[in-house]
């Protein structure tokens, strides 16, 4: 038996397309600019810093590490439990699905909330737009991050009312596919700038 005659299922024992992209296409183009508007503000990253390197350099010390770190474990928290949520919802366990979704959320909710404590912190110690190109640079990437950020959990919302509707099943879950990929990547993004700014400037 060739690998193409090999048939696919999903995680409730059902027979699955091969190649199937999860979620809808829709989805895929909004993902796809966002890749491209992160794209973007990646090389001003780096074109500013090949031309400011001590700068970058300096202004990574300046920053608070523990909150870029709480931040990268609550998004790929968050991340884990979406993806949860999408496997129990395939294999028909609906209820539990919807508990994951939650707790998906409950993670979510604590971005905005590290970002703004940041913030203050930042704030506290002399640290705004102004403070110089690496800090510019930092909280243009951060902020725009920070606006996916909260598409993604007025999606969550979103879908976590259809979901609580009985909107989603094992056999029809595409909305619920179509916000775990987009706050999939969402989280990709995050783990590129947190490197970028917290660790290796």
């Amino acid at each position: 038996m060739t690998a193409a005659a090999i048939p696919v299922f999903d995680a409730g024992g059902k027979p699955e397309s091969a190649g199937r992209v999860p979620g809808n296409h829709g989805i895929w183009v909004g993902i796809t600019c966002e890749f491209v508007e992160f794209l973007v503000l990646f090389t001003v990253y780096f074109v500013a810093r090949a031309h400011f390197p001590a700068a970058f350099q300096d202004g990574a010390t300046r920053l608070s590490t523990v909150a870029g770190t709480v931040i990268t474990l609550l998004m790929v928290t968050s991340s884990f439990f979406v993806a949860c949520s999408v496997a129990r919802i395939r294999a028909g366990r609906r209820r539990e699905s919807i508990y994951w979704l939650i707790a998906a959320l409950v993670m979510a909710l604590g971005y905005p909330l590290a970002k703004y404590l940041e913030i203050q912190w930042n704030l506290a110690h002399g640290i705004n737009g102004e403070s110089g190109i690496f800090f510019t640079v930092y909280y243009y990437l951060t902020f725009t991050h920070l606006v996916h950020g909260f598409w993604g959990i007025l999606g969550m919302l979103w879908v976590l009312a259809r979901h609580l509707a009985g909107g989603y099943s094992a056999d029809e879950h595409n909305g619920l596919e179509a916000l775990a990929s987009y706050w999939h990547a969402t989280d990709i993004i995050w783990l590129i700038i947190f490197p970028l700014f917290y660790v290796l400037a």
